[in-house]
């Protein structure tokens, strides 16, 4: 195997990521494209750092997809994404996708839960909240709650500061009435359903390209910087965390193969330098075989 594709090693992810400045030369030539968080990646303080879309835009130029994948609102995204530069955004954890179309440009909406199924977990997923909010002191919903349309938000670092045992407290009311929960870098959220970031990112793959992502999961990059990316980390050979990831040294299990150096857009700027630098020596030189 190449250095691109080998799988990351479990040695490897206990002991934490390696510093992307030691990702071997031309490890990232044959990368199709990227999938980013959008939380703490792209962004500080819910907007978008000027390096994260400057490298958007290059990426653009280059011809290389790029699909968010976030536990954001489909409204948030609605708002917020219009006008980066992306092929899709996957919001809600997998639930619903805003999709670019490649040739007009157009941006629709599309679910992996049919009408009926939604509906039917709005009831619950109220309870559920009500539930949290009655039984945790000091909880409140994300302000964003009122463009979710699939799961539900509590704020535990946005706007709120809840300490780790009050959100370890809200995760197992939130799983004891069988709800999917994960913990993002400012909420944690909770769903009915099998969806997930990761069934999210296999999903665009096929509905953007026809194409099966753990056929050629070494063949596109993962960013993120939470615990909520860790099947993500485990499943891309090439993730990488930026460095804000540190932040949750002490509660992770599953690290990304690499680390940037800078924090946050910063951070994700550097990985689209070093994916572009290798697409561009990875034409043949004068002679090559």
């Amino acid at each position: 195997m190449t250095a691109a594709q080998s799988p990351l090693d479990p040695d490897q992810a206990r002991r934490g990521a390696r510093p992307l400045s030691e990702l071997p030369p031309g490890a990232w030539r044959s990368v199709l494209g990227l999938m980013t968080d959008i939380d703490d990646t792209l962004t500080r303080d819910g907007l978008i750092e000027p390096a994260a879309l400057a490298a958007l835009q290059q990426l653009a130029v280059a011809g290389v997809p790029v699909v968010a994948i976030t536990g954001r609102p489909l409204g948030w995204c609605r708002e917020l994404t219009g006008d980066w530069p992306l092929a899709a955004v996957v919001a809600e954890n997998g639930a619903v996708a805003r999709v670019r179309d490649a040739d007009c440009g157009t941006i629709r909406t599309e679910y992996a839960q049919d009408a009926a199924t939604r509906e039917s977990n709005a009831l619950r997923l109220r309870a559920a909240a009500a539930r949290v909010l009655a039984e945790q002191p000091g909880t409140q919903l994300a302000r964003d709650s009122a463009g979710r349309e699939t799961d539900i938000a509590i704020d535990h670092g946005e706007f709120t500061r809840l300490p780790a045992a009050a959100i370890e407290q809200v995760v197992a009311i939130l799983q004891g009435q069988g709800l999917t929960a994960t913990v993002s870098s400012i909420h944690i959220n909770a769903w009915f359903g099998d969806h997930s970031k990761l069934s999210g990112a296999r999903w665009m793959l096929r509905r953007l390209f026809g194409r099966e992502l753990d056929a050629e999961r070494d063949r596109w990059v993962y960013v993120g910087d939470s615990t909520n990316d860790q099947a993500l980390f485990g499943h891309f050979p090439q993730a990488v965390g930026v460095a804000n990831l540190m932040a949750f040294a002490h509660s992770l299990h599953t690290w990304p193969a690499w680390m940037t150096a800078g924090e946050r857009g910063v951070g994700f700027a550097e990985v689209v330098a070093r994916l572009l630098h290798d697409r561009e020596h990875a034409r043949p030189q004068r002679g090559a075989v």
